[in-house]
């Protein structure tokens, strides 16, 4: 039999970009496979299987609510809509015509960020309208109270690398500026590995992707204070119905949710065993310089940055990045410097042989003949 990439004639990948929605993410661990061929093959009350997974997963976590959600994304556009709706029957199924008069919902500006898609598409499928607080490099507590109108709706709180990291309030201030001003705290912490301690600074709803740090199946997973988590599974029967989840997604996030919180993980210092050797067959090449660098989130994920003298090297760093793409392998890297002439490469999803691959491949593109 042939294997999927000789049927479908797809590249194989070398993902050194991390936990990345275009190259699929994550890959599961088998119990999770299991999990959701389990689902996949049997009946339910898909209400009942909501509420029951929902409330082992809050058990687990140690929180009053949770659910699971087709992916973060879908979680943002269902929280935005649950505390626009909240109970309101009419609301639920007549939110994409009714134009409603308290649906600001706050955040800094360093925050409105384009993710694959930007925050503020999700914010608007759920009803809301994005009103920025402070600049693009700074949003204090004072800064994002002072956005806060009679028309607000919810703080929004995106925690992520793509957002601005300098001169920004933490989420524990968001929280006392949210309970001073009588507001809910939706936090987007969607890539993020700690699954408790949003919700302990004070969030009333947090959102995770399912499939990235989680490495379940495509889902995501919105926990918090139960009315608020209440709200967001009405959504099944509003704009949720467009991004409704399997039986497949629920009970294999559940799994993977069981396994990540015993399983031990690969520390950042593994990380940086496993870069090593890698960062030295870099070093040893002319015009190139490498080093260990950690996530500027503050995760426990160590990085191998990349930094091209391309004065020495004769080509764009941003065409070398293509270029590796197109050989036997499409290897991928992060690639938000690139026009500063520096790439990463995140190892998590990587094996050591796939790293000695990645430093032959550009190796070869360096060496090749000067281009015009």
């Amino acid at each position: 039999m042939s294997s999927i990439y000789e049927k479908y004639q797809l590249k194989q990948v070398i993902n050194a970009s991390g936990r990345m929605t275009a190259l699929g993410v994550s890959t599961p661990r088998p119990e999770v496979v299991e999990a959701a061929l389990q689902g996949m093959n049997h009946y339910f009350e898909m209400k009942d299987l909501v509420n029951k997974t929902g409330d082992y997963i809050a058990k687990l976590l140690d929180v009053e609510g949770a659910t699971v959600v087709s992916c973060a994304s879908a979680g943002l556009a269902q929280a935005v809509a649950a505390v626009l709706v909240k109970e309101s029957d009419w609301l639920l199924e007549n939110l994409h015509s009714t134009k409603i008069e308290n649906s600001e919902i706050v955040l800094p500006r360093g925050h409105n960020v384009n993710y694959g898609a930007p925050v503020g598409t999700m914010v608007a499928l759920g009803g809301g309208k994005v009103v920025e607080a402070g600049y693009a490099n700074e949003c204090s507590a004072d800064q994002l109270a002072a956005a806060i109108s009679p028309r607000t709706a919810a703080i929004l709180f995106i925690k992520s690398h793509h957002c601005v990291q300098k001169s920004m309030l933490s989420v524990e201030q968001a929280a006392v500026v949210a309970r001073k001003h009588n507001l809910p705290l939706i936090v987007d912490a969607a890539a993020e590995e700690d699954l408790q301690c949003y919700y302990r600074a004070g969030a009333d709803l947090v959102i995770y992707s399912g499939a990235k740090a989680i490495e379940g199946p495509t889902s995501g997973l919105v926990i918090g204070k139960t009315q608020y988590v209440e709200w967001v599974k009405r959504q099944t029967a509003g704009i949720g119905r467009a991004m409704k989840v399997g039986k497949e997604g629920i009970l294999g996030l559940t799994c993977a949710i069981e396994h990540y919180l015993s399983a031990k993980k690969e520390s950042g210092a593994e990380m940086v065993a496993k870069m090593t050797p890698f960062i030295e067959q870099l070093n040893s090449l002319n015009g190139v310089s490498a080093r260990v660098v950690w996530d500027s989130a503050g995760r426990d994920i160590a990085r191998s940055e990349i930094k091209f003298d391309e004065a020495v090297t004769g080509i764009a760093t941003g065409e070398l990045v293509e270029a590796l793409k197109q050989g036997e392998y499409a290897i991928y890297f992060r690639g938000y410097k690139a026009n500063e002439g520096i790439i990463e490469a995140d190892v998590r999803s990587v094996s050591p042989e796939q790293l000695t691959i990645i430093a032959q491949r550009i190796a070869e593109e360096l060496n090749k003949e000067p281009r015009p």
